[in-house]
C-alpha cells in the first residue's frame, strides 16, 4: 500500500490524518497503522481538542492541518450510560455532531465511527446498512443520535460501524479472558449473543484505505454515507471465548474452561443485542474492502500478547 498521493509535479505530503479518541483501542492502532505506513496520523484529544467544548473545535482542526479527521471518541461504558444519559450524548451525539461540523467549516471529510448497538438486535439473519435502527440502550441511542448528526453537519461523511471491537492493549474481551483465566478454572461466557469479532489494527488499516479514497479529487457520492466494518465470520461470546484459549494453549498460556450460559444468567445494566451481526456487503462493493476473519485476527493479536506458537 502505498503512502502518498498522485504526484502533481513533485511528491505531495503524506496524507494528515487527526484522530479524536486519544487513548482508545481504534485511535491507538490508527497511529501504530499511520507510522508502519509513513503517514502523518496523529490523535488528538484534551485539552487540544475537547469535544465539550464545540466553540474550539473548529480553530483546532484548523491549526492541527487535517485533511481528514477520523472521530474515535465516543462514551463507551455501556452499562454506565444507562445512569449517565447526559454525560454519554454529549460525547457520542453532541460532540460528534460539533465535530463534523468544524470539519465542514474547515473544508474537510470526517469518518464517523459507530457501532452495532445502534440495532435492536431482534433481526434474523445480518443487519445491512438499510435496516431500521432500533437501539434498546442509552449507548446505542446515543450513538444513532451522533451519525444522524454527523450525517446533517457534514456532506463528506463516512460512517462506520464495527462490533466485539479487541485488541492487544485497552479493555475488551479478549484481554478479559486472559485477566479471569490467571484466577479461574471455568468462565461462565454467554452463548446465546451472535455478532462478529473485529480486530482494531485491521479496522485501522481499512479506515486509512477509506480516508485515501475519500480524498481523492474523483471520490463519488456512493462512498460517502453509512457502511459496515467486521471481521469476516460470525460467532458466539462463548465461542469467541474458547477460540482465545485454543490459541492460549498453543502459546503456552494459562486457559479455563468455558461455561457456555445464556444472557439472562448473566444479567447487565444496559441490554445487549442478541445479534450483533453486521452486513458489509456495502464496504466491500464500493470501498473493495474486506477485513480478514475474526479466527486470524484472534492468533494475529495472542502472538503480540504471547508470542509465537510454541512447539
Amino acid at each position: 500500500m502505498v503512502a502518498t498521493f498522485a504526484q502533481r509535479g513533485a511528491l505531495r505530503h503524506a496524507m494528515r490524518c487527526i484522530v479524536t479518541g486519544k487513548t482508545g483501542q481504534i485511535a491507538t492502532a490508527l497511529i501504530e497503522a499511520g507510522q508502519q505506513r509513513n503517514l502523518d496520523v496523529v490523535a488528538l484529544g484534551r485539552p487540544e481538542l475537547d469535544l465539550a467544548q464545540p466553540a474550539d473545535l473548529a480553530r483546532a482542526i484548523e491549526v492541527s492541518r487535517a485533511e481528514i479527521i477520523i472521530n474515535a471518541a465516543a462514551y463507551t461504558g455501556v452499562d454506565q450510560a444507562e445512569n449517565d444519559y447526559a454525560a454519554a450524548l454529549a460525547i457520542n451525539a453532541t460532540g460528534a455532531g460539533a465535530v463534523a461540523r468544524a470539519a465542514t467549516m474547515v473544508g474537510i471529510p470526517i469518518i464517523q465511527l459507530s457501532t452495532d448497538y445502534v440495532f435492536s438486535g431482534d433481526k434474523y439473519g445480518a443487519y445491512t446498512e438499510t435496516d431500521t435502527a432500533a437501539p434498546k440502550s442509552v449507548y446505542g441511542q446515543t450513538k444513532l443520535a451522533g451519525e444522524k448528526l454527523v450525517a446533517a453537519a457534514n456532506p463528506r461523511h463516512a460512517i462506520v460501524r464495527t462490533s466485539w471491537v479487541f485488541s492487544s492493549s485497552g479493555q475488551n474481551f479478549l484481554r478479559t479472558m486472559l485477566r479471569l483465566a490467571e484466577t479461574r478454572a471455568s468462565i461462565g461466557v454467554v452463548g446465546d449473543q451472535r455478532g462478529n469479532p473485529t480486530y482494531a489494527p485491521d479496522i485501522a488499516e481499512a479506515l486509512l484505505d477509506m480516508a485515501k479514497i475519500l480524498l481523492q479529487p474523483k471520490t463519488s457520492a456512493t462512498h460517502t454515507g453509512i457502511f459496515h466494518m467486521t471481521g469476516a465470520g460470525e460467532t458466539t461470546w462463548a465461542e469467541f471465548a474458547e477460540a482465545i484459549f485454543q490459541g492460549v494453549a498453543l502459546r503456552g498460556g494459562k486457559t479455563a474452561g468455558v461455561k457456555t450460559i445464556t444472557t439472562a444468567q448473566y444479567p447487565t445494566v444496559a441490554p445487549r443485542p442478541a445479534n450483533s451481526c453486521l452486513n458489509t456487503t456495502k464496504l466491500q462493493d464500493i470501498y473493495m474492502i474486506t477485513l480478514p476473519s475474526w479466527q486470524s485476527a484472534v492468533d494475529r493479536c495472542l502472538g503480540r500478547v504471547l508470542g509465537p506458537v510454541s512447539l
